[in-house]
Parts: C-alpha cells; sequence; structure tokens
C-alpha cells in the first residue's frame, strides 16, 4: 500500500471515531479504494475468510499425521488359583513410509507357567523388527497417501475460496459506496438548490417592497423555497441513511465498529470511474480472465481431488498381497545377536465380484463428471455475465456523454432565462421552471453516472479481480 493511502486510512479512522462532532474542522475525502482497502484489514467477514486457509493447514496437518511415528506397550497378566498363568510384555515403535512400507521395531518378554509356546522369549526378552510391505493394493496409493494429495489440494483450493468470499465482501462494499455517494451528490444538488431558491425569494421580496413586482410572487416564491427544503431534508435522510448502511462495513482493530461522521464525505472527481485504464485493459482479455476466475479455479481442484479419489478406488480392483519380513535378535548382556532368527508371513485377500469395489469406482467417475459439466456451465455463467456487464457499462457511458451535454443545455436555458428575469423580460413562473428541469437533470446525471460506476464494478467482479485490484 503506497504512503499516501496509508496517511489517508489513517486520517480517515481518527476522524471517524471522534464521538463528538465539531471537534475538528477538517474534512476527509474518502475514496472507494481507501473504503475497499479499510473492509478488507478489518471487516469480520474479511478475517473470517482467513479462516478458510487456516483450516486447510489444520487438515493438511491431520493428514500428515498419518505417517507419524508411533509409541506403543501392550501388557496381559493371568493370575488364577495361586499360579501365575502367564505374563506377556510387547512394546516398541512404528513408521509409516510414504511408500508404503511400514517399520516395525519392539522389544518382546513373556513368562509364565502357563505359557503359549508360540509365545515363549529368552529369559532377557526378545528384539524384533518388522517391514511390511503391499505388493499390490496399496503399493502405489492407499488411504493415507490420498488424504494427505487430497488435503494439499484443499489447501491450494482454499486460497480460491478465500478469494471469492473476499470479491463477495468487496463487491457488496463496493455497491453500497457508490449509494452513499450518490446520495452525497444529489444532496449537494438540492442545498445548491435551497441556496439559489433562498437567494430568489428575497430578491423577488425586496422587489415586492418596493413595488417592481406584484405581492402574489413572493407566495410563489416562498412555496418554490418550500418545497426544495423538503427535497433537501428528504436528501439529507436518505445521505444519513446510506452512511449508516456504509458504516456496517468500517471496522478498526480488535474488532470494533465505527460510524462515520458529517466530516467524513466521498470523493467526488471528475472522472467518471477512478480504474478506467486498468478495467478497459481486461475488458480486453475477457478469455484469458476467464480462465483464471477463482471461482472457476475451484472446480479445477474439486476435480483434482476426485481424481486421487478415483486411482484410490482403481487400486481397491486388485488384490491384497502383503508380505511381512521380522528379523529376531537375542539380548545376552545388553548385547544383540542375531542368528539367522526370524519370522516372516504373507497375506492374500480378494473380492469374488468386487461389486463393493466396482459401484465405488463407478459413483466416483460420476462425480468427476457432473464436476466437469458444473465447471463448463460455470465458465458459461461467468462468461455470459461478463458480456453482460460489459455492454451495461458501454451503454451507460455512452449515455453519461449524451446526459451531459443534455444537462449543460438545461444550465444554458436556466442561465438564459436568469438574465431575461433580471431584466423584467421574464416571469417568475418562466425561471423556476427552467431551474427544476436544470436540477432534474443534474439529478438524473448522478443517477447515470452511478449506474456507469457499479456497472464496472460488476465487470471487476465478474472477472473476480476486486481482490487483487484493491
Amino acid at each position: 500500500m503506497k504512503l499516501r493511502t496509508k496517511i489517508n486510512i489513517l486520517l480517515l479512522l481518527l476522524l471517524i471515531s471522534l464521538n463528538s462532532r465539531g471537534q475538528s474542522d477538517t474534512t476527509i475525502k474518502l475514496s472507494l479504494a481507501n473504503f475497499l482497502q479499510l473492509v478488507k484489514q478489518n471487516h469480520p467477514l474479511a478475517k473470517q475468510a482467513d479462516l478458510i486457509r487456516k483450516a486447510a493447514d489444520a487438515n493438511a496437518l491431520v493428514a500428515r499425521g498419518s505417517f507419524d511415528p508411533k509409541l506403543f506397550y501392550e501388557f496381559n497378566n493371568k493370575y488364577f488359583d495361586s499360579k501365575d498363568y502367564y505374563q506377556l510384555a510387547n512394546g516398541g515403535f512404528k513408521i509409516p513410509t510414504w511408500f508404503g512400507i511400514e517399520l516395525k521395531g519392539g522389544y518382546e518378554k513373556n513368562q509364565g507357567v502357563n505359557l503359549n509356546p508360540e509365545n515363549t522369549t529368552p529369559t532377557k526378552g526378545l528384539v524384533y523388527s518388522q517391514i511390511s510391505l503391499p505388493l499390490l493394493q496399496g503399493l502405489i496409493i492407499d488411504e493415507r497417501r490420498a488424504t494427505l494429495k487430497q488435503a494439499k489440494l484443499f489447501q491450494e483450493l482454499s486460497i480460491f475460496e478465500k478469494i471469492n468470499a473476499i470479491n463477495e465482501l468487496l463487491y457488496k462494499a463496493g455497491k453500497t459506496y457508490w449509494d452513499w455517494q450518490l446520495s452525497f451528490a444529489n444532496l449537494q444538488v438540492y442545498q445548491n438548490a435551497v441556496t439559489l431558491s433562498q437567494e430568489r425569494f428575497d430578491a423577488v421580496r425586496k422587489a415586492s417592497f418596493l413595488g417592481d413586482r406584484p405581492a402574489i410572487d413572493t407566495v410563489e416564491a416562498v412555496i418554490q423555497l418550500q418545497d426544495r427544503i423538503i427535497n433537501l431534508q428528504q436528501a439529507l435522510m436518505d445521505y444519513r441513511t446510506k452512511s449508516l448502511l456504509l458504516s456496517n462495513y468500517l471496522w478498526i482493530e480488535n474488532d470494533i465498529p465505527i460510524e462515520l461522521t458529517d466530516k467524513t464525505i466521498p470523493e467526488v472527481t471528475t472522472e467518471y470511474y477512478q480504474n478506467n485504464e486498468a478495467l478497459y485493459s481486461n475488458v480486453n482479455m475477457v478469455d484469458g480472465l476467464i480462465n483464471i476466475h477463482p471461482g472457476l479455479k475451484i472446480y479445477d481442484f474439486k476435480i483434482d481431488q476426485l481424481s486421487v479419489e478415483k486411482r484410490l478406488k482403481q487400486d481397491k480392483l486388485k488384490p491384497s498381497l502383503n508380505v511381512n519380513y521380522n528379523p529376531l535378535f537375542k539380548t545376552d548382556n545388553l548385547a544383540l545377536s542375531y542368528q539367522n532368527n526370524y519370522k516372516w508371513g504373507i497375506s492374500v485377500g480378494f473380492p469374488t465380484f468386487l461389486r463393493k469395489e466396482r459401484g465405488e469406482l463407478q459413483l466416483t467417475k460420476i462425480k468427476i463428471e457432473n464436476t466437469t459439466y458444473e465447471k463448463i456451465n460455470k465458465r458459461n455463467e461467468l462468461m455470459n455475465k461478463v458480456k453482460s456487464t460489459i455492454n451495461e457499462l458501454n451503454n451507460y457511458r455512452s449515455q453519461i456523454d449524451m446526459y451531459t451535454m443534455n444537462t449543460n443545455n438545461y444550465e444554458r436555458l436556466w442561465q438564459s432565462e436568469k438574465s431575461l428575469f433580471s431584466s423584467g423580460e421574464s416571469s417568475l413562473f418562466m425561471i423556476n421552471t427552467r431551474e427544476m428541469s436544470y436540477i432534474n437533470a443534474q439529478i438524473k446525471l448522478n443517477e447515470i453516472i452511478n449506474k456507469y460506476k457499479k456497472a464496472a464494478l460488476d465487470v471487476e467482479y465478474s472477472f473476480g479481480l476486486l481482490n487483487t485490484i484493491y
């Protein structure tokens, strides 16, 4: 963030936090960029979006835990009829590996008058190790490796889910900002209208007192003034309402909400929109931007996760063939001796019809196909949304030029009528009519500019770029 932007935000926070009015004569102009940066930094929903990534990291940590070494110890004792039938003690460690091989080592010591012969160990115990290797099912992929791969993909997916959430927040906040700015622009028009009407009423009343104007003109002038005061009051109420709605998005550190004061006003520039150059550059790269849209990238990672699940289901179609080899060591005076003692085994399993495995694989393939169709449909929706918003943007842009000329022409008529009125060649009714037409034209122009700004925001949102731009 630039130094100037940081200073503006700091001043804004200091001003907004004032609890009483009149403490400062400084007026802060709050731009869309500064406002959205505040929202992005401090709004609870923006912080909640960070939890998506944290949850993904925690999920990945859980998946990595499946490969953690484990310590174990087992002890069983049977004592009956004053006899120690047996004592079985076995402890050690297990180390699962990424390649499907599991390493195991331990110490076993058993004794008792009725000890099962297969559990017999030397007097000082028996040290053993074990290597377990799946040769078919589980050799390439298993549940632990599949879960970890999916967790890593979820970490990447969570980045785009976070971007989506922040884009949604910034979009709603941006719409609220432009509503606030429109209400302020209209308030300025009505304030100026009341000032003009008050000046005219004073002039007409003075002219009537001197006999230059009929007394009835003062009645018409005061009616016009009263109508405009009412319009001003409604505009002021609308502006304060929009200010409160905007305050919903303003927070400072430690999750403290703040409210706008009358000293904070929207930034009004001569430009229709502040990001015109970047905006129209993006418009010329529709296809490329759509392909990297965060809402579309989510489907890519979902398909990748399902592909991992598909590989696991395909692996389940293989027979299970596991080999275990256990070298055995005698303990003698704290030294280990290996005398070609070992234990080994093999286990084989294969479902006869594979109905469960084939069914689960078919379901996974259906999920992949369904997600692919969802992605195709989402891309089409995004493309049509972008084209629609670009058409609206261009339409409002051409309308602004037309309404600007229209407003200027109304102003010229009004200025001409003012000259005629000053020279006594026009009536109060005509000057009021011209003036009202000019005021209405200004209001209409404000609305068209506001629609253009919202359409520009729609384009940035439909591209999924709000989080990047602001």
